[in-house]
């Protein structure tokens, strides 16, 4: 499906927007017959309560909808978008919206519309908005674009969503806006992305690596997906219960991919590429086995001291190729270690980087897009942790403690980059929120594009 706002010549009904603190002004200045209404029926304008209103002949003449508090609105983001499920088909307008509230509420409508319906159709037609005034209508189009490739590649069970059809999606967002491609397979993969290929070469579904480039002018920005498309966790098999949720462990492909939708879409001043590895990590007598000691595209040999801990080797290569390039960004995102979710939860996406100015400018760009970050350090004394003695690193050190910093330092040995930056984040809503119904779910995407003028210079 594609996000739109209703058409801002139609005809549309309004949804009056009443703070807690300010309902009974509100209601002082309201017709006596509407204040009653609204009292009778015991509204309090709390965060996303919704109340029609009568109109002229019986019907509805629009509708008051509840702000809440400061307090609540801090602690839920998008809390206007529950009126997309409360509403009536049709197209609605905001009034007595501040202007500094617009863009997340136009934003969260659009989110709060989204419905993965490739295997189940859609139940009902959703309310349209019109686009509050002020608002820059293209960014957050191209905002909603993005999150809605996201959660579609996400939500898509691995039966529908292997490394062919990764590499399909991919293929088709680059078409879209004129990008060139190129995909590594078979012998090339074996010979220079060797960590790729021993993730991939237990699956029927062989392994690739994907590239994208779009833009003439500009910096440079390369983003690094992890494309696994399910991960069983190789020979050290996942149990029943951590397999659940594997579809999503291309969450990292899906939102560096919804990211770049995002750029393209909005033809910023970049040179961008895309690299995504997609692979499946299966079990068969091809897998890669614990103890196995891995050539890297760097150079660099890595120990395999748990087959679950792929999704590091195939971004060290595509890392490997990414830096070669001397992007003046290099990003990174995957669905990496269960230890940051231990960490901050799924609600927050954690970004690890060095450099002072890129975090003080993500940090602003969560804000403007809401879309919450936080950084977590790479901790140089935990570097010796990552070293096994019998190789150059170790995919999975026996330390018990800070595993998603250790996977971050692994990953920096292969970026090597002094502007680096790397995401280990969810991918996935676990119970519906406003705008964010249960599923997949982009993360560290809108508050990147928001930080890119300020990374980037632009």
């Amino acid at each position: 499906m594609t996000p739109a706002f209703a058409d801002p010549q139609s005809p549309s009904r309004p949804l009056h927007v009443v703070a807690a603190d300010d309902l009974e002004t509100w209601l002082a200045a309201a017709p006596p017959a509407l204040a009653v209404w609204v009292r009778d029926n015991a509204f309090t304008a709390g965060l996303g309560e919704v109340l029609p209103l009568p109109g002229a002949g019986g019907e509805m003449g629009g509708a008051l909808i509840g702000f809440g508090t400061g307090k609540t609105r801090a602690r839920t983001r998008f809390g206007l978008s529950r009126a997309v499920a409360a509403l009536p088909a049709g197209d609605w307008h905001f009034e007595g919206l501040a202007p500094d509230h617009a863009a997340e509420a136009a934003l969260g409508w659009l989110l709060a519309q989204y419905r993965f319906d490739r295997y189940k159709p859609a139940s009902r037609i959703l309310p349209g908005l019109k686009c509050p005034a002020g608002v820059d209508e293209a960014r957050i189009l191209a905002m909603a674009a993005g999150e809605y490739l996201t959660r579609d590649l996400i939500n898509t069970p691995a039966q529908d969503m292997g490394p062919a059809e990764l590499e399909a999606a991919f293929l088709s967002l680059a078409d879209r806006f004129g990008a060139a491609t190129q995909v590594v397979t078979g012998v090339a993969l074996e010979r220079d992305f060797p960590m790729v290929h021993a993730v991939g070469k237990g699956s029927d579904r062989a392994p690739r690596l994907m590239s994208l480039r779009w833009g003439q002018t500009g910096p440079s920005l390369t983003l690094v997906g992890k494309g696994v498309c399910f991960d069983t966790g190789g020979l050290n098999l996942k149990p029943s219960s951590g397999m659940q949720l594997m579809k999503k462990d291309m969450g990292g492909a899906a939102t560096v991919m919804g990211l770049a939708l995002m750029i393209m879409q909005l033809n910023l001043p970049i040179r961008l590429r895309v690299i995504v590895p997609a692979v499946e990590n299966s079990v068969s007598g091809r897998s890669m086995r614990p103890k196995d000691i891995l050539h890297s595209r760097k150079g660099l040999t890595v120990e395999v001291n748990d087959t679950d801990a792929e999704g590091r080797l195939v971004l060290g290569d595509a890392l490997t190729w990414a830096a070669e390039e001397n992007p003046e960004l290099l990003i990174s995102m995957a669905t990496l270690t269960g230890a940051a979710r231990v960490a901050v939860g799924p609600d927050l996406a954690p970004f690890y980087t060095d450099d002072e100015a890129m975090a003080a400018a993500l940090a602003n760009g969560a804000v403007a897009g809401a879309d919450p970050v936080w950084r977590l350090p790479f901790h140089d004394a935990y570097e010796s942790v990552i070293e096994p003695g019998i190789a150059d690193l170790d995919n999975a050190p026996g330390f018990g403690f800070a595993g998603s910093i250790t996977a971050a330092l692994f990953l920096r040995r292969f970026a090597d980059h002094p502007r680096y930056m790397h995401f280990d984040i969810y991918g996935h809503t676990p119970s519906d929120a406003p705008a964010r119904p249960k599923g997949g779910a982009g993360q560290g995407a809108r508050a990147l594009l928001c930080a890119l003028p300020e990374m980037l210079g632009l």
